[in-house]
């Protein structure tokens, strides 16, 4: 039983809550988030990394129905112009490659840490996140990518028709505080 759940690997309960195994004893498996909570559960009611993967297609939907309902893509407080929205993510999109999918997966990583389910942060597709943002409005979109940046989606929008420098340096500054996540995240695998 032991061999099922060795100290240090991943368990995951039915909702897919991940925990980190501390220990086995008696049936029972001693755990811990990364906040450092403590807890135990029987051994029948966890699943191990395989086992939840192999079952998570129907989670799939529960994950992704967190992701859609982020804050990020709640309703605009400001009316923004789809066109002028979607002119500034395609010039965004191209001038920094990959700046929407980091984007898609933070606005997720937010989501599923404000629900209280951050540890499923962990095996996220960048593809689905991506589906998510865009499956949004224009607009929305733009929010979205705003609320990472830390702009102004009324501003952003107003910079659709102009050069390329300064929205490189828009980009450049909203992307600041994210550099070293950024980099890493471009190092991933788009799966």
């Amino acid at each position: 039983m032991d061999e099922r759940f060795p100290p240090g690997s991943t368990a995951y309960t039915k909702d897919g809550r991940a925990y980190t195994v501390e220990e086995v004893a008696g049936g029972i498996v001693y755990c811990s988030l990364p906040n450092g909570t403590e807890t135990d559960f029987p051994e029948t009611q966890l699943l191990t990394a395989t086992e939840w993967q192999g079952q998570s297609g129907g989670q799939d939907d529960v994950l992704y129905g967190r992701v859609a309902r982020a804050k990020a893509y709640a309703m605009l407080a400001t009316k923004v112009d789809p066109s002028a929205a979607a002119s500034f993510l395609q010039r965004a999109d191209q001038l920094s490659p990959g700046l929407l999918d980091f984007a898609a997966v933070t606005i997720a990583e937010r989501a599923l840490a404000d629900s209280g389910h951050g540890a499923q942060a962990e095996g996220l597709s960048i593809i689905k996140c991506r589906k998510v943002f865009d499956d949004r409005a224009p607009e929305v979109q733009l929010s979205a990518l705003a609320s990472v940046l830390g702009a102004d989606a009324k501003v952003l929008a107003g910079m659709a028709n102009v050069g390329d420098n300064l929205i490189r340096a828009i980009l450049d500054q909203g992307m600041a505080s994210h550099a070293q996540a950024f980099e890493d995240f471009c190092d991933r695998p788009r799966r």
